[in-house]
């Protein structure tokens, strides 16, 4: 059967996944330092959560303040939070991408948990976020404790057409059906 879904709240302006919205935005943050200050042996930084910048330029001119002793600092980012960021190349050690807040802004939107892309990410390898968030959308089939379970769901929504009196054998059919799909952290996806 299917473990639980998150719940949508209506707001007045657009349908907000509080779960998403805590799971990938509010966590999303970045430690900021500079090249030159870790090259003179300092580790000088501070942790910078993302959803307290509104855009990129907000955050851009959070980095500059915080690095006001330096003419043209090169940032330096040593650690970060939200790894679907790097897996989908939005941010490394020496780049942080401008469209970060949108890809963030479009998975909150999305309506589907973080975790779901990052399955599908580790299910076919690096894509760009369009690519994914289009696989998502098309080939997501939801969360299951096991293979059994997902097979299971398929029968009852009728996917496969089976008179209800036949017997099966749940292990063996999700083997085989098994070819067809991909899996990764209870996430199930269309192969």
């Amino acid at each position: 059967m299917r473990q639980g879904e998150s719940i949508n709240f209506k707001s007045d302006l657009k349908l907000i996944d509080m779960t998403n919205l805590r799971n990938c935005f509010d966590t999303a943050s970045i430690y900021c330092g500079t090249y030159a200050k870790y090259n003179n042996g300092s580790l000088y930084g501070k942790w910078l959560n993302l959803s307290d910048y509104s855009d990129y330029d907000e955050l851009l001119t959070a980095m500059y303040e915080l690095h006001s002793d330096e003419q043209d600092p090169e940032f330096m980012f040593q650690d970060y939070e939200c790894p679907i960021l790097e897996k989908l190349g939005l941010l490394s050690e020496c780049h942080i991408s401008k469209d970060i807040y949108d890809v963030l802004e479009q998975i909150n939107d999305s309506g589907h948990n973080v975790k779901v892309y990052e399955a599908c990410l580790d299910c076919l390898g690096s894509m760009d976020f369009q690519s994914l968030y289009e696989y998502v959308n098309n080939f997501y089939y939801g969360e299951f404790s096991s293979d059994e379970d997902f097979v299971q769901w398929l029968y009852e929504d009728d996917m496969f057409n089976i008179p209800n009196w036949v017997v099966i054998d749940w292990s063996a059919t999700a083997r085989s059906i098994m070819y067809d799909y991909f899996e990764s952290d209870g996430h199930y996806f269309r192969a």
